[in-house]
């Protein structure tokens, strides 16, 4: 029995409009020969702060049957108020389900009527998308089979597929099934099909393609094919080699009516199959949710902390603990007595066994311990393989009541539903007004709280990087039932001062970022020479990112069409003096954004019919890394799951090598390097779900990505309402779950119009909002007028001239994370930059700081930021109310000015 590689089907069907935002792996492997359910190797999933429960006085008592101070029963009533904290942690895990995908074929009732049937014994909700190829059709591109051919059930997949359920045809069946009843004297060439996992939203392909039943020899070749090769035939012996000729015949001269009629019916008439059976091993991970309930109450008799843990989870689970003393979270064991079943673990930590419940229904334990400290550490182990986690760190509970978070008050804000059970007759929109107040009321306390010694940094950034996931979660849900953003939650959101940190990838909110190139940089040959003697100076003016230009050897000069990944020696220098150029930028205190070209890659090697589609340098995939849709390339890959770059071969970022390999080298980059974060170029070519593996697994400190397309116009004038152009960009942040920023084409766009054509009024939405990516989701947008493709010396889509300085005013006094290109900063405008530059520091303007825009008309716009900056663009009149606030003059130039706030 032959075996194969399924992975998940993860492209964009050229005709077909599939969700591809599950990212559940489908692991299977050549050569497996157990089929036992398993855990799955070395998982670790963790569960995040999503779901607080109220505190309630109850009962609390030990599983533990010993008396010593460490471990006795208590049995003391728990008085209102003991209980200070009490937290209820998801958990989840996969587990491994292996089992078998058959393929049979076999004749009818006579040998022009035949049967497909395929089928899987996992459990599940299996859909079979499945077409047809005709005689004559070229490359790989499917049919709808003849209506008689459909298995009733099906449903219509736009014009090219059919989708059809699997299920049980008989009582007792251990596969669900799908039968395809066809007509050998039919011209379908072979019958091709993929299988979806409904319930995961998975899809599974035959050795990185769609499988294959061809009906006619000619095509058994191919790398997908399902069957024995030798079982199809047009004519056995041979004939074979003649039936190849007649049907080569056929497909060259199908211009000639009546030849070709004649070769079909011939073919007709004596095709001959031969019927097969095959399995397939197939290995279906799946999700195992439970829960860990830790409550934490003051023992009255002895000013012990105890601490109850409970869980869900069943069979031997170890809970791996420690204690610390301040939020630094240094594990320390304490002293003895311990709970029975502990062990103390290379000095370290401890591991005790937890008991199991009444009726088997999960396990607990209480733990004691000393007043003096100030956390408790766990993480549970099942087995060597299987390690549950909190967020990807450790789980930590206060052991002070001081130090604890204000759990009903988050509680109310993430569990909607018991509010509206307890206030049903409260509006909707009195609801959604407490639920935000709430959010407010949360960010309050921390930025309030930040300085006390009790307050745990960490808590504060966890429970904020929940508030970032939440809105990203909310954003999601809400788009698959509206057309456009809910701009006004994301605004509500993001109007509180950022923290410190709020997630990989998305910085502290008060970057500048500073583009350390342009379109001729790589003429000297030594331009990381060059800037890093500009390093100091750009860390004055007050720049904390540069974003450097693609280090990696090149077709193209510019960096834009790498070849080997690994090699870095490119136009702009070598390795060496990459690296000086990076640590000099550390020493003086900025960051590093490398650029990375991941949707395509230029080829070593040509393949046998010429084309260069063979990668050869570390990373030398072959042309299943390629995209099948682009006809200039010949990829063997899935269809793409963006927009094609026709200059070079697309990347296949649905294969699962492609994936870990490009993983590993953005690794390396950061190691190696020192790279800080991303700019990511074209990423328009790929699906932004692969953008959020790749960042997960970099961790970057900052990431943009470069999505770019065009604007709405009518008649050669840009459209006031450019909301579908944000719109889309805001899907690809989305997409990529809010992990990067992108730059923010759509403002970009408006002010080239608003400025050139003196339209003003361009610049605030039909809500009074700013009119691009910034006034939707400001903490993802990397503001810019300029960069090496715009300007420079290809100015592509150069700034209005002379009008670059209203551009600067605009984008350093707004939220948004604003970008100033090379150009400009070492030219005529280096004085005005710098002082714009200036005001945005000294006023600690973030990227979701509040905008108030009290103008917008023909040839004026006013905004005030923060309540600490006004400022106005245009040749019309504007000058800051006086009143309760002073407002002082800090710089202007060519209709622009700015004050601040006395």
């Amino acid at each position: 029995m032959s075996t194969v590689t399924i992975r998940p089907l993860l492209p964009s069907y050229r005709r077909a409009n599939l969700n591809f935002r599950d990212r559940t792996k489908i692991l299977l492997k050549p050569n497996y020969i157990n089929y036992s359910i398993k855990s799955a190797p070395n998982a670790r999933r963790f569960c995040s702060f999503k779901k607080l429960q109220k505190i309630t006085a109850s009962s609390s008592t030990s599983t533990s049957t010993s008396t010593s101070p460490a471990t006795s029963t208590d049995t003391t009533p728990v008085r209102p108020g003991d209980v200070f904290f009490k937290e209820t942690f998801p958990l989840k895990r996969t587990h491994a389900v292996e089992g078998k995908i058959f393929v049979r074929l076999q004749k009818g009732k006579d040998e022009k009527n035949w049967q497909l049937s395929v089928g899987c014994d996992i459990p599940g909700k299996w859909i079979l998308h499945w077409g047809v190829s005709f005689v004559g059709d070229n490359g790989s591109e499917w049919d709808q089979p003849p209506k008689k051919m459909r298995p009733p059930g099906s449903v219509s997949i736009k014009d090219y597929a059919i989708e059809t359920p699997l299920k049980k045809l008989a009582e007792g069946d251990v596969f669900d099934q799908v039968k395809i009843d066809f007509d050998t004297r039919s011209d379908i060439a072979a019958i091709n099909f993929v299988l979806k996992d409904e319930e995961t939203g998975a899809w599974y392909q035959h050795r990185g393609r769609d499988f294959k039943v061809p009906l006619v020899d000619y095509l058994q070749h191919d790398g997908n094919v399902i069957g024995t090769k030798s079982t199809f035939g047009l004519w056995p012996g041979a004939l074979g080699q003649l039936s190849k000729m007649i049907l080569k015949a056929d497909t060259s001269q199908s211009g000639i009516q009546d030849s070709s009629s004649e070769s079909c019916e011939l073919k007709q008439e004596n095709k001959h199959l031969e019927g097969f059976y095959e399995e397939l091993p197939i290995v279906k991970e799946i999700i195992i949710e439970n829960t860990v309930s830790v409550s934490v109450r003051k023992c009255p008799e002895t000013a012990k902390t105890l601490l109850n843990l409970e869980t869900d989870l069943t069979g031997d689970v170890v809970v791996h603990w420690g204690v610390c003393r301040d939020d630094s979270k240094n594990w320390e064991i304490p002293a003895e007595p311990y709970p029975p079943e502990t062990i103390v673990f290379k000095n370290k930590a401890l591991r005790t066994l937890l008991q199991p419940k009444e009726g088997g229904k999960g396990c607990s334990r209480l733990f004691t311990v000393d007043e003096e400290f100030a956390g408790f550490l766990f993480v549970l182990k099942l087995n060597e393989n299987t390690w549950l986690k909190c967020m990807e760190n450790d789980f930590y509970i206060p052991l002070t009541s001081s130090s604890c978070l204000p759990a009903e008050s988050v509680q109310e804000m993430l569990i909607p539903g018991k509010a509206e059970e307890a206030t049903q007759e409260v509006s909707q929109t009195a609801y959604t007004a407490g639920i935000i107040k709430e959010i407010r009321n949360l960010v309050s306390d921390f930025s309030s709280d930040i300085s006390r010694k009790t307050k745990s940094k960490e808590a504060q950034k966890s429970i904020l990087l929940e508030i970032e996931k939440l809105a990203a979660e909310a954003y999601s849900i809400f788009r698959t039932s509206a057309p456009t953003f809910f701009e006004e939650a994301a605004v509500e959101l993001e109007e509180s001062k950022p923290p410190a940190k709020i997630s990989p990838g998305t910085g502290t909110g008060f970057e500048i970022l500073c583009q350390g190139f342009n379109w001729e940089s790589h003429k000297s040959g030594r331009w990381y020479t060059e800037l890093k003697e500009k390093a100091t100076e750009l860390s004055s003016l007050g720049f904390s990112v540069i974003w450097l230009p693609p280090p990696t050897e090149s077709v193209s000069p510019e960096g834009y069409m790498p070849r080997d990944l690994y090699n870095l020696s490119s136009r702009y220098g070598n390795i060496d003096e990459l690296k000086d150029v990076v640590n000099k930028f550390h020493d003086v205190g900025m960051k590093i954004l490398g650029d990375v070209v991941l949707n395509h890659r230029c080829a070593h090697y040509q393949n046998q019919n010429g084309v260069w589609n063979i990668f050869g340098g570390r990373l030398n995939w072959d042309d299943r890394a390629v995209v099948a849709d682009d006809p200039h390339f010949q990829g063997r890959g899935n269809k793409s799951s963006g927009d094609n770059f026709h200059a070079a071969p697309n990347i296949d970022h649905s294969q699962d090598f492609v994936r870990k390999d490009i993983k590993e080298w953005l690794c390396w980059l950061r190691n190696e390097i020192g790279y800080d974060g991303w700019r990511l170029d074209f990423v328009r070519g790929f699906w932004g779900g692969y953008v959020k593996d790749y960042l997960e697994a970099t961790e970057p400190y900052f990431a943009v990505g470069e999505y770019w397309d065009s604007l709405s116009y009518t008649y050669g004038e840009m459209d006031h309402n450019q909301d579908a152009h944000r719109q889309r960009i805001i899907d690809w942040i989305n997409a990529a779950s809010g992990t990067a920023g992108a730059f923010d084409v759509t403002t970009k766009g408006i002010l080239h119009s608003a400025l050139d054509r003196c339209e003003y009024w361009r610049l605030s939405d039909e809500k009074g909002k700013p009119p691009g990516v910034v006034g939707w989701w400001p903490s993802r947008a990397v503001t810019f007028i300029e960069n090496h493709d715009t300007g420079s010396t290809q100015g592509h889509w150069r700034f209005p001239g002379g009008r670059e300085m209203q551009g600067y005013a605009y984008i350093l006094t707004h939220p948004g994370t604003p970008s100033v290109f090379y150009d400009h900063i070492f030219s005529h405008y280096r004085q005005e930059i710098e002082a714009l530059l200036s005001v945005r520091k000294r006023n600690k303007i973030h990227c979701r700081s509040r905008v108030e825009i009290v103008k917008a008309e023909r040839d004026v716009y006013a905004a005030i930021i923060d309540e600490k900056v006004a400022m106005k663009l245009g040749p019309g009149h504007y000058e800051p109310p006086s009143g309760s606030q002073n407002w002082c003059f800090v710089t202007e130039g060519r209709d622009y000015k700015v004050w601040e706030a006395a």
